[in-house]
């Protein structure tokens, strides 16, 4: 894709950083939430926002 010159001095720095690179802040979070959820299903269910209550 080929911008012109106008088009991308539009741009904040995080969107022109983003299209060029991929948004990497997203990424991120989603890999945190999917190591959160893996962490939440070996620990038995226990979620990590909520404080450890040990059973028994």
């Amino acid at each position: 894709m080929t911008r012109t010159t106008s088009e991308s001095d539009d741009l904040p720095i995080y969107e022109h950083l983003v299209r060029e690179r991929g948004d990497a802040v997203a990424e991120a979070q989603m890999a945190a939430q999917h190591t959160q959820h893996q962490a939440a299903e070996l620990l038995g269910g226990h979620r990590a926002d909520q404080p450890y209550r040990p059973t028994g």
